[in-house]
């Protein structure tokens, strides 16, 4: 199993250095690259290494797998002087203009007039990327329900086998601890933020993928659900603990609420911060250290950051599975803590 990993592995970091090697290749070719300086001389050209890597990491209006290889997606805009228009990201690819529009660090506005709203639904590549997550739980999850059904009563098998040990060891270690007694109404929230972290987490990892984890948006809005339900679900404990806190007096109250309130807010800001600078501090190490390849232009150096490279990513599937347990159980945490009756502490 092990051996079939490090295949798989190798075999993607292999796959980056292809792309940044065609990348690079072309670039000498066309005359003028997104990441390449001409010196004066013309002798020599300069790999901007931080435009890589910004340009691996950031969102972008097509979905751009390697080098030549780029899947086009609908451009959603609305203005008040245009209305609403729909077409392809690929009429950007010429020279980033498409009739009144400019896409400019794929931040599009009007052409004549810099200062004008533009309304912009466009299916990016990150919410592209969202919807093939969605497809792959949603299937995944079918077909372990699928799978309860067909062996009840018997031994798991199939893809049923290979996910209850993790259901298994979030309900009974994460889940059930931290929120106690009432924990089953929270189990399918906490199952699907494990679940959907995770496998965005390992889609992040492959070549050309979007970095959807890595998204402040994306942790934001996961750190948002968690922190309306801990609100809309918390006891009268939980709310006089923070309005009138037990022992007290009166005349440090005020700033005993500015204390929790800065406490309450917090919660939702390590639930954000956490994940998106994790998962975005990765991608930047393991693509700084493919950069060198291009940096050096050393055939040693290349082997060198192709074992480094490697183990780098063997250690950011590890963190994938971490990044997931931590955020589920620190939502787990406040949950419960928003829950628990009095008797129960």
């Amino acid at each position: 199993m092990f051996k079939k990993l490090l295949l798989t592995v190798s075999l993607s970091v292999f796959s980056v250095f292809i792309s940044f090697a065609q990348h690079e290749e072309a670039t000498h070719e066309g005359g003028e690259g997104d990441f390449v300086e001409r010196h004066e001389d013309h002798a020599e050209e300069a790999f901007d290494m931080g435009g890589m890597i910004m340009h691996h990491i950031l969102d972008e209006h097509g979905w751009e797998f390697a080098h030549g290889v780029k899947l086009p997606l609908p451009v959603i805009l609305y203005t008040q002087e245009h209305g609403l228009d729909i077409f392809s990201s690929a009429k950007f690819d010429d020279h980033g203009v498409y009739g009144p529009y400019v896409n400019h660090h794929e931040k599009i506005g009007l052409v004549n007039d810099h200062h004008a709203t533009v309304w912009d639904f466009s299916i990016t590549k990150n919410v592209a990327s969202l919807f093939l997550s969605a497809i792959i739980l949603i299937a995944i999850f079918l077909a372990v329900g699928k799978g309860y059904k067909k062996n009840r009563g018997k031994a798991p098998s199939g893809i049923q086998s290979f996910f209850e040990p993790v259901i298994l060891t979030i309900k009974d270690e994460v889940v059930k601890p931290n929120i106690g007694p009432k924990y089953e109404k929270y189990l399918p929230y906490m199952l699907t933020l494990f679940f959907f972290i995770l496998i965005n987490n390992l889609i992040g990892l492959t070549p050309g993928a979007a970095n959807l984890s890595g998204n402040i948006s994306v942790t934001l809005t996961l750190a948002i659900f968690t922190f309306v339900m801990v609100h809309v679900k918390a006891n009268k404990n939980y709310w006089m603990h923070l309005v009138a806190p037990p022992g007290v007096p009166g005349w440090l109250k005020p700033l005993f609420w500015i204390i929790e309130g800065i406490g309450v807010l917090m919660k939702p800001a390590s639930l954000t911060i956490r994940l998106f600078a994790n998962i975005t501090g990765g991608h930047i190490i393991l693509l700084s250290f493919i950069g060198l390849i291009f940096l050096f232009k050393n055939y040693a150096v290349g082997g060198g950051v192709w074992a480094i490279g490697t183990f780098m990513s063997l250690i950011e599937i590890l963190v994938a599975f971490i990044q997931a347990y931590i955020f589920t159980l620190l939502s787990s945490m406040y949950i419960g803590s928003a829950i628990e009756e009095h008797h129960d502490h």
